[in-house]
């Protein structure tokens, strides 16, 4: 184990001594984790020491590396159109997105959903969105495969993916604090779908996640800062675009959909996105927050400007089906309806 321990000297030596990890040191650190070749107290201070000093976008890099190396061929060839990861949870709204995804899907985008459920957290997260509303839930990659052909949506849980980081992540309910290990889940992006779309909660983490992806050499990365740290537009305030198309790092601004702020729900019933779907629950902040995502999927999709993915993404909508979640369509539809 001495070898991880000249890891943790590189990073733990203090401001003057001490330096961040070259994108292959911090690629064999992460690879040494995942694969148990240190000690649970090593991981721990490396995590704690990274959290403390915060990770440069090479080293997120080298993490991101490490972690995809990993994850087996059955799922990086599922060939998917657009990834999101939900690694925040929901505490003050319902996950609204998953309908834009849904919408998406029936539409004929072909899209991997994943995320990891923190036990002590009293957070909403995918896994329970998905069960109580009775979607399907992918264990396996051949599973996966199946939902995809059905329903050109899946949703895996990230200890189905990557088991290994799935446990680095569970490691908070010892340490009492989340680790990069969020960010790297967030950027796994395990089908390799052409478009990763992330939602981080902190200032700046939306331009490093494109900054690593620029270290990366991933073709099209979006991430914003969503509601709840989810990859969600928060309808009621501007928002901050981040890409990283083909090297480019790209910043736009998305104006707000709502003229002033909402009044929160006092509860979170997953059962009001099966009603809204159908058409059956108001709420003005659920169509602005669903609309709005998908304006920000479609932009980043499709390569087109805020103002055509606007009238594309209410046109979707309006057209899905409202009797079935899951019934895909074939249903072309051109960016100037």
């Amino acid at each position: 184990m001495q070898d991880f321990a000249d890891y943790l000297k590189i990073i733990g030596r203090g401001q003057r001594a001490g330096r961040y990890l070259t994108l292959d040191e911090a690629q064999t650190a992460y690879t040494m984790v995942l694969n148990g070749q240190a000690t649970p107290a090593q991981v721990g201070a490396f995590l704690m020491l990274l959290r403390v000093r915060e990770e440069s976008h090479i080293e997120l890099a080298g993490f991101v590396n490490a972690a995809r190396a990993q994850v087996t061929f059955e799922w990086q060839a599922l060939g998917v159109d657009l990834d999101l990861g939900g690694y925040a949870g929901k505490r003050r709204h319902l996950p609204w997105y998953v309908l834009a995804a849904l919408c998406l899907a029936q539409h004929g985008y072909r899209i991997f959903m994943h995320s990891h459920a923190e036990g002590q957290s009293q957070r909403l997260y995918l896994d329970t969105v998905f069960r109580e509303l009775g979607l399907p839930i992918a264990t396996h990659a051949t599973e996966a495969k199946q939902q995809l052909a059905t329903h050109n949506l899946v949703y895996a849980p990230l200890y189905a993916v990557l088991p290994a980081l799935s446990q680095v992540m569970d490691m908070r309910a010892e340490l009492g604090l989340r680790s990069s290990a969020n960010t790297i889940a967030r950027m796994l992006n395990p089908a390799q779908a052409r478009v990763s779309f992330h939602g981080v909660h902190h200032r700046h983490f939306d331009e490093r996640h494109a900054l690593t992806a620029q270290e990366l050499g991933d073709s099209v990365v979006a991430c914003i800062r969503g509601e709840g740290g989810e990859p969600e537009m928060n309808p009621e305030r501007d928002c901050q675009l981040f890409r990283c198309v083909e090297g480019n790092i790209i910043q736009e601004l998305v104006p707000a959909q709502l003229p002033q702020w909402q009044i929160k729900p006092r509860e979170m019933h997953c059962n009001d996105l099966r009603l809204c779907w159908e058409g059956n629950y108001r709420s003005d902040y659920a169509d602005a927050a669903i609309i709005g995502s998908m304006t920000q999927y479609l932009i980043v999709l499709e390569n087109i400007s805020y103002e055509q993915a606007s009238v594309r993404a209410r046109y979707l909508w309006d057209q899905r089906d409202p009797s079935n979640m899951l019934k895909t369509t074939s249903t072309s539809i051109d960016v100037a309806s």
